[in-house]
């Protein structure tokens, strides 16, 4: 697929062939940043998309993209109500303090805040708790999205309380090519003393930063696990290390912890990143079943385990799908 129009162009011939003689009555898109107005899914109207094109400069991995395919669908078929699913939703209702920038009033006014993302995975997991595991549901749990994006979210009785992710998606863990949190004083140092421009900076933080820089082999965790360089040996000691750390601080935010759950690209498949992560958290009372874990779970901790910790695959499609339906009135 060449862009937007042509994986569109692709689906909508496939839709015709499974669904003859149907019709498409809603579309629902993960729009990644729903700013300070969003707390919720909401139907799509051209004064809606310009405000969402306005968050563009707070998430250029993801906002451009997730926009085009709304531009898309309106001009193939303009008569159909389009949703826009927030990963920012579900964090919305957090502590002050939590989602406090501590910068002067007038720019916090203007919208500084944290904000936290991957909320469509992080409200997926919290759906199916009390099916999956009950004990923990109501909780206090740490969930591990861990992929190319990787954030943790800290809930409690399934609602967010705090995350790694703060006023943009380049905050936090150590991610595929973003480097998660950096002292504010190398920004400054990288444009008064190194010269760069603003989009050099933002190439570097978004595009060449994370696993890529440290390694200078790969992005893709699966390369970097596989290879014997000791570059791509210490981008996982860093990964790894930035887990465990932002785990324990998360831990504090809870007052404690009853279970951690990974989900997302290396979370659900990586049994060695797992195991890593939890034997650096085993302080906090993780007893890693060694044979559950190599199974991908669900739970891969052992009976008895002071702390549980799970594998619960995510499934941010199916939220997307279940906002758009309720919205529109179709479920």
């Amino acid at each position: 697929m060449r862009d937007a129009r042509t994986a569109l162009d692709t689906l909508a011939g496939w839709l015709r062939g499974r669904y003859r003689g149907g019709r498409v009555l809603g579309v629902g898109h993960r729009v990644v940043h729903g700013g300070a107005r969003f707390a919720a899914p909401t139907i799509v109207t051209p004064q809606v998309l310009e405000e969402l094109r306005q968050l563009i400069p707070l998430a250029p991995l993801h906002q451009p993209y997730n926009l085009a395919a709304i531009d898309a669908v309106a001009e193939r078929i303009p008569d159909v109500a389009q949703v826009a699913c927030f990963d920012t939703s579900f964090h919305r209702g957090q502590p002050a303090v939590a989602e406090l920038v501590p910068l002067p009033k007038e720019i916090r006014d203007a919208g500084v805040q944290r904000y936290g993302f991957h909320g469509l995975s992080y409200e997926y997991i919290a759906s199916v708790l009390p099916d999956v595991a009950p004990q923990i549901a109501a909780g206090r749990v740490i969930v591990a999205h861990l992929g190319s994006g990787a954030s943790l979210c800290a809930m409690r009785n399934g609602k967010s309380v705090d995350s790694s992710f703060g006023f943009t998606a380049v905050d936090g863990l150590c991610m595929g090519t973003r480097p998660g949190a950096v002292d504010p004083g190398v920004i400054l140092y990288l444009f008064q003393n190194m010269g760069l421009s603003a989009q050099d900076v933002e190439s570097i933080l978004y595009k060449k930063s994370g696993l890529l820089a440290i390694s200078g082999i790969s992005n893709d965790m699966r390369d970097l696990l596989g290879s014997s360089e000791p570059a791509a040996r210490l981008a996982v000691d860093y990964f790894v290390y930035r887990a465990a750390k932002e785990i324990g601080a998360l831990t504090a935010a809870l007052g404690g912890l009853d279970a951690l759950v990974f989900t997302a690209g290396i979370g659900e498949n990586s049994a060695e990143i797992r195991r890593r992560i939890c034997e650096a958290s085993s302080w906090l009372g993780i007893e890693l079943d060694a044979n559950a874990n190599e199974r991908c779970g669900p739970r891969i901790s052992r009976e008895g385990s002071r702390v549980s910790a799970w594998v619960i695959p995510t499934n941010e499609e199916l939220m997307i799908a279940r906002h758009t339906g309720r919205l529109l009135g179709l479920i």
